[in-house]
């Protein structure tokens, strides 16, 4: 079905056996569609952006796991423009990062690499599900999480380290995060996997 609310929500969510694997049902949709989802997706960011545990000198969020969840879902092309169009419209001044902050200061700052890294961590989530990497398993779309998650500790400690060293950008950058990246990871993949059963399946793509 092609028309109305069913170009909008998937159709395991309406209710359909015939549910599409993967990103492959966000991609198939019509333009209008899709916007409708990217709209979506950066309400989506901008809430997780609000749950905000504060830390010196990164805050802990659950961007990561709106991020990442989202990749797998929308694909890459979809997924990296919600994340982009998110971007852009916290540095134009809307309060929708951590903390319910904006402006083009964020990406000056030391949380600068984070943001940067969230859209590669969505590409490479998004390439690797739509290519098959996942399949069916649990844990290979946990392992994309964790490599997802490890793309946005990485960049982000690069980035931070050029202010603090790279000795305090791993102690105060990374570690404290470390536990947390696994559990959103966690998190992600379970809910991408009720939501989504056949998540991954190749035959699709």
């Amino acid at each position: 079905m092609r028309n109305g609310v069913h170009d909008v929500i998937p159709e395991a969510v309406a209710g359909k056996a015939g549910f599409a694997r993967g990103p492959e049902w966000a991609r198939s949709r019509t333009i209008p569609a899709q916007a409708a989802l990217c709209v979506v997706g950066v309400a989506a960011l901008a809430v997780a952006s609000k749950v905000s545990i504060p830390m010196v000198p990164v805050p802990i969020t659950l961007q990561t796991f709106a991020v990442t969840f989202l990749a797998a879902l929308f694909g890459w092309r979809l997924g990296g423009a919600c994340v982009v169009a998110w971007l852009l419209v916290g540095a134009a001044g809307l309060p929708v990062l951590s903390g319910a902050t904006a402006g083009v200061a964020k990406f000056t700052g030391p949380t600068a690499g984070y943001l940067l890294a969230f859209p590669i961590a969505t590409l490479t989530i998004g390439a690797m599900v739509e290519r098959g990497y996942v399949g069916r398993s649990l844990l290979r779309l946990l392992g994309v999480m964790l490599i997802g998650n490890a793309i946005c500790l990485a960049v982000g400690a690069a980035w931070l380290s050029g202010t603090i060293g790279a000795e305090k950008a791993l102690l105060k950058g990374v570690l404290p995060f470390v536990v947390g990246a696994a559990l959103k990871s966690a998190l992600a993949a379970l809910s991408l996997k009720l939501v989504v059963p056949t998540l991954g399946a190749p035959r699709e793509w």
